[in-house]
């Protein structure tokens, strides 16, 4: 199955058809070794193709053929071997125009397959112990195979690391390997007298591999790692299929946590092998979790020094404003956050495999193909799933598919998948981050702002934008156009029993709320507790606007959730206004629209003047307010058996389709701008997906747009 034996004689037809017993004895050792296959050269008589010359002229064919099997034997006859064609390419004269050997040879390259090509006379050997050697000869033709994009680069070595060095790691010294895939043996007797080989449990046993590793070595198995042969596993070639999986990996790790299996291998190893077990396992998204968690609560501390005025009573003292050691510790982990650390298991695969000055120049190009980008945002995949299982469980078999899969994603496919696990966290953090700096940029140096801050807005950007940077086509305009179309759409289309997540956004939303459902009153008690941050936020908020005039008094607060409450209501208004009356009275509700309209102008124009609000106290109630009424929507999808019964769950989904439609605009509206530029779709077809990749698309661009010409022509 890995390679082609031929067999060139270029005699074989003259000796089949004169009768020598020769031919027969090839069609013997065909009919011998099924998979053997002989080239020759046939020469046969054809008609003339002047038809005024009633004469018969050779003609030469290169042939490949192989033994035919008799379909039916029967016992008392002789076995009758044939042969069957399989190619026959005609050859424009007599092929032996020179030496017979290398003429031999020549004519019957076109039926080998594969990168290597091995010659052997008929008088040479290739015994066993020779042939168990042709793997590393092999190894000195491996070239630099060109890749799919650049994501299939990335993942194909991270994979490379984790199951050569990493697995070695694993199972000496740390005695911690477990199951992780498909070309393990195990030992029969042992796992069949135990269980067998996976657990099957629903939702608890979505990895289920790794409980293998975990069942053989709580009964006292021992898991060891030895490379004899390599097997080639198909992998994830677009970001779409890479976060699946992903995601997949993580909801398992979530599960496992919960697992008895981990808990009973944390009490019976000793402290060493328990911790390495840790590290391995669900440690490594635990400390990916923390390090999200992290930054939230940094952002969240850092909005509290300025909100109260601390940072800047501490930014006078001298022993903080000229810290030193401090910024260079700041510009460290910047540094290290960013995501280079997640790219060394493969320099130090790379360097022993293939030298470190090899290593070196890969991951340089990695950096400038946009690796960073690919893991930083590989962080917020593991960090939401990670988080959630533990949260509120639900974890799934998500199915990646596995196939050719570079094309362009739709905006609404995009969205779909990254909504809650990146764009949700991306807007959050960049609202703090622009909260952060117009309460602080007065007394706050720039260096000092850039080094505290630098990491979180790559990561802003990342988790916000890096799916339609990975985006096939994600920047030539006409896609763009056809996106929007399909996001209006999607986002209009009301659902339904038997509607698909895919064609209504309604459907959409109540599958991505199927988790709270499942979770229990843990789970809901959470959410609702983590939901409270946006409320805290609003207070420090509104205290700083200049209409408040410093005033302290809880009254402000108040007067910020009554406007809160005003508008919410006045869209309850114009919703319910829209079903009963835009058909009917289709005159009276545009006036009640066109006065509510003028009273809100009314309202912010007296602002304006009379208590001297400014343009900043209007950006400030944006940023304060988006995200309240982001909260209310959280904590009415965790309670919404209650919210049904009170019969407020219609308005909880206008109000969330109002969110959708804004952080949609919000995402699709610098992409949009971006596509302007043809040169920005040019650069970065050529910067992460390969020549022949970028020469196909480009062609596919030619070509339908002739298309599209020849189409409004005909309709012309």
């Amino acid at each position: 199955m890995k390679f082609t034996y031929v067999v060139s004689c270029q005699l074989y037809g003259i000796h089949k058809r004169s009768g020598d017993p020769r031919a027969q004895d090839i069609l013997k050792l065909m009919a011998t070794y099924p998979s053997l296959r002989v080239a020759y050269i046939d020469e046969v008589e054809e008609p003339s193709k002047d038809r005024s010359k009633k004469i018969n002229q050779k003609a030469y064919y290169s042939t490949l053929v192989k033994a035919a099997l008799p379909k039916s034997i029967d016992p008392s006859e002789p076995v009758q071997n044939l042969d069957q064609v399989i190619y026959r390419i005609k050859l424009p004269g007599p092929a032996i125009l020179g030496e017979g050997k290398p003429e031999n040879q020549n004519h019957a390259i076109i039926f080998t397959r594969g990168e290597g090509l091995q010659t052997i006379d008929m008088n040479q050997d290739n015994y066993m112990e020779e042939a168990l050697k042709m793997r590393n000869l092999l190894q000195e033709f491996l070239r630099s195979m060109m890749g799919v994009s650049s994501l299939a680069w990335f993942m194909s070595n991270q994979e490379n690391s984790f199951v050569t060095i990493g697995q070695r790691l694993l199972a000496n010294p740390l005695k911690v390997r477990f199951h992780y895939g498909h070309p393990d043996v195990f030992d029969r007797l042992f796992h069949l007298t135990r269980g067998g080989v996976s657990k099957a449990s629903k939702v608890i046993n979505l990895s289920e591999d790794i409980f293998a590793g975990f069942n053989s070595t709580l009964r006292e198995g021992n898991v060891t790692h030895h490379e004899y042969i390599q097997v080639g596993k198909g992998r994830d070639v677009g970001l779409n299929q890479i976060s699946m999986f992903e995601a997949k990996i993580a909801n398992g790790n979530g599960e496992q946590t919960l697992s008895r299996d981990i808990y009973r291998l944390g009490h019976r190893f000793d402290f060493f092998r328990m911790l390495s077990c840790y590290f391995t396992t669900i440690g490594f998204y635990y400390s990916t979790l923390i390090t999200v968690l992290t930054v939230y609560v940094f952002l969240y501390g850092r909005l509290y020094l300025v909100l109260s005025g601390l940072e800047e009573g501490l930014s006078t003292q001298p022993a903080i404003r000229d810290n030193k050691p401090l910024q260079v510790a700041l510009a460290s982990q910047s540094f290290v956050q960013i995501g280079f650390l997640m790219a060394l298991p493969m320099l130090m695969e790379i360097g022993l495999e293939k030298g470190f000055r090899t290593a070196l120049s890969e991951f340089i190009l990695m950096q400038l193909q946009l690796a960073p980008v690919f893991f930083t945002f590989s962080l917020g995949t593991k960090t939401h799933y990670y988080g959630r299982t533990l949260l509120h469980g639900g974890a799934k078999y998500r199915p990646t598919g596995r196939g050719f899969v570079v094309f362009h994603a739709k905006f609404a496919d995009n969205y779909r998948l990254y909504s809650r696990s990146h764009f949700v966290k991306g807007i959050e953090l960049l609202v703090l981050l622009l909260v952060y700096q117009i309460f602080g940029h007065t007394y706050r140096s720039a260096v000092a702002y850039i080094l505290i801050t630098v990491s979180m807005w790559f990561m802003v950007g990342t988790w916000l934008f890096a799916p339609f940077l990975f985006n096939p086509s994600g920047f030539e305009w006409q896609k763009i156009v056809d996106d929007w179309t399909d996001w209006n759409k999607w986002i209009s289309n009301r659902g339904g029993i038997g509607v698909p997540p895919e064609k209504s956004w309604e459907s959409w939303w109540e599958e991505e709320q199927e988790h709270l459902q499942h979770s229990g009153k843990r789970g809901i008690v959470a959410e609702i507790l983590l939901s409270l941050r946006f409320f805290i936020y609003q207070y420090g908020l509104v205290y700083h606007l200049n209409i408040a005039k410093k005033t302290k008094s809880v009254l402000v607060y108040g007067i910020s959730w009554l406007v809160i409450f005003l508008i919410l209501f006045v869209m309850k208004t114009v919703s319910v206004g829209r079903r009963k009356f835009s058909a009917e009275f289709q005159l009276v509700f545009r006036l009640i629209k066109g006065l509510i309209f003028v009273t809100f102008v009314s309202i912010l124009v007296t602002l304006i003047v009379l208590p001297h609000m400014t343009l900043q106290d209007i950006i400030v109630c944006i940023l304060a307010f988006m995200p309240t009424g982001w909260g209310i929507l959280l904590i009415a999808q965790a309670c919404k058996p209650v919210v049904h019964k009170a019969g407020l769950w219609p308005s909880v989904r206008t109000l969330a389709r109002g969110f959708e439609i804004v952080m949609g605009l919000l995402l699709f509206t610098p992409v949009a701008f971006l596509a302007w530029f043809p040169f920005v779709s040019e650069f970065q077809t050529r910067m992460l997906f390969n020549q022949a990749f970028s020469r196909g698309l480009q062609i596919s661009r030619i070509l339908g747009g002739q298309r599209k010409d020849r189409s409004s022509r005909n309709k012309e």
